[in-house]
């Protein structure tokens, strides 16, 4: 058998809760492997189906002032606490010998493994299901099973601040003591280990446990920093190009997605005087493993914006404008009306230009994505960003059958439709060929396909830096793949060069999906 391991560092609860259920479906349908995901989580507390709102000792305004979330889910037991210091595992399995009693002894077998290889004495059954260490709670456990698929798992104390749980009855008893790892080691000779060292610990001790074969090459440690290889350095930009347009910027208070995802071509645009503009402010409220914009709470909607927009695109002798935004799940039609409000006042300001908009799922209200096609865009860009087996954990609230609906009914309203995908995150050459598929299935005209770059340490890791060639020879295959407009290589980003794009595609007929046509075998080192 073979298991992933996803180490999604520090993850919001209901993000990873999403992208848990989301693993289970593709585990159900057979799709994906076995999984293990490690998460830390911000303060949340969760109340399992036997929860008792008695068990919560604060009131609600106390939790909010505090900064702590609370979730009720399916897994069984009561109320916990999950927060920074705190080891999560999440393990999606198949179970073959559908025994649930024999699954839950398995897991608290490997929590007690790994503490004694700590240096602890774990205890198991004190107060029902969970670990003690010295007659205080160390390690908490609760399951959900669907179709004899798993999901939550076990938490482990290790450098947790105990302090939160004076907010609970842990697990539902009261003055239940409740230790960590670090405490139960101070003053011993031993070190408390980080949560990367007992995630290591922990994934050992899992594949032990439940027989899955280890893989010389598969390092379950977070994947090494790579050195960013020649070809994607890029020459300083012209300083006074880059300051005359940050000042124009600055001067109408406008964000682009340049500045704000770090985009590797920003000197180079900003030096043509052409940037993507983004709206609806610069915070997000997902959490995508791969993005540098910004997330939490955003502000309110500017309904200045769309005139300074405008006034921006005039300023710029723009003929070609992209405008993207970030998500806004916090309103009700995800910004929808405000893409159309800022679509027609650059109509208005400067009728010539061509508009390229580039919009998040709206979170699958399509009466949403029907509103911004009413507006008639140039082009309708959403980015599918990653392969199916990937999406959960580099998109955990967002959904890769989502995202195929909204291109496809952008293409059913006769606009012309453009997605990406970025390459470097672990994707195999079929899973590139099947999205490539799935989206040219959908209606897509075009495609761009770049290499992933992580913004920070805190980002997923990039697992390979893709060549030059390979890239050209994935542009050579969406081409005989029928995509009217492709642009492949490691700089390229999807408003790259949006404008000669928009042009080139213009001018080239449509043709057939080539549904028989077979994968280029792409190596490593092709020229």
């Amino acid at each position: 058998m073979k298991l992933d391991v996803i180490h999604m560092g520090r993850q919001d609860y209901g993000q990873a809760l999403e992208a848990q259920k989301r693993q289970v479906e593709e585990r159900i349908a057979g799709r994906v492997n076995d999984t293990l995901f490690l998460v830390e989580h911000p303060p949340v507390l969760t109340q399992g189906r036997s929860g008792e709102a008695a068990d919560v000792l604060v009131s609600a305004e106390d939790l909010q002032r505090q900064g702590v979330e609370v979730f009720h889910v399916e897994r069984g037991g009561k109320v916990t606490f999950h927060g920074p210091g705190q080891l999560v595992a999440y393990p999606v399995i198949l179970l073959r010998d559908k025994d649930l009693h024999e699954y839950l002894r398995k897991l608290l077998d490997v929590t007690a493994a790994v503490l004694r290889a700590c240096g602890l004495c774990p205890e198991l059954g004190v107060h029902g299901p969970g670990v003690w260490v010295n007659g205080a709670k160390i390690a908490s456990v609760g399951m959900a099973v669907r179709k004899w698929v798993t999901f939550h798992g076990v938490a482990v104390n290790v450098s947790t601040d105990l302090d939160f749980f004076r907010l609970i009855n842990p697990c539902g008893f009261a003055g239940e003591r409740v230790t960590s790892v670090q405490r139960e080691l101070a003053g011993t000779a031993k070190t408390c280990p980080d949560l990367e060292e007992m995630g290591a610990l922990f994934v050992a001790e899992f594949r032990r446990a439940f027989r899955y074969a280890r893989y010389a090459d598969k390092d379950e440690r977070r994947p090494p920093r790579l050195e960013r290889p020649s070809w994607l350095r890029v020459s300083a930009p012209v300083a006074e190009a880059m300051d005359s347009m940050e000042r124009l910027l600055d001067r109408l208070e406008l964000e682009t997605v340049c500045q704000q995802a770090e985009c590797p071509n920003m000197g180079e645009c900003f030096s043509a005087r052409t940037s993507t503009f983004m709206i609806l402010g610069a915070v997000c409220t997902r959490g995508c493993r791969y993005c540098a914009v910004g997330k939490g709470v955003p502000q309110p909607v500017d309904p200045g914006e769309p005139e300074r927009v405008a006034r921006a695109v005039q300023a710029l002798g723009l003929r070609h404008a992209v405008i993207t935004s970030v998500t806004r799940d916090d309103l009700p039609d995800g910004g929808a009306e405000h893409f159309v409000r800022v679509v027609d006042a650059v109509r208005s300001h400067c009728p010539g230009v061509s508009l390229e908009i580039l919009v998040p799922d709206f979170a699958g209200n399509m009466s949403a994505v029907r509103r911004v096609c009413q507006a008639r865009p140039s082009v309708f860009n959403h980015n599918i960003e990653t392969v199916r087996r990937l999406f959960p954990v580099i998109r955990p609230m967002a959904d890769y059958d989502r995202s195929l609906r909204i291109l496809r009914r952008a293409a059913d309203e006769g606009l012309s439709v453009k997605s990406g995908i970025m390459l470097g995150l672990g994707e195999t050459e079929d899973e590139i060929f099947a999205a490539l598929t799935d989206i040219r299935d959908a209606g897509c005209r075009t495609v761009t396909l770049g290499q992933y770059l992580a913004p920070s340490s805190a980002h997923q890791a990039v697992v390979r830096y893709v060549t030059p060639g390979e890239f050209a020879r994935w542009a050579e295959q969406a081409r005989m793949m029928g995509f009217a407009g492709v642009a492949s290589g490691p700089l390229v980003r999807s408003s790259y060069r949006a404008q000669e794009m928009y042009e080139r595609e213009n001018e080239i007929p449509l043709s057939p999906l080539r549904r028989e046509m077979p994968l280029l075998h792409l190596h490593e080192g092709a020229a």
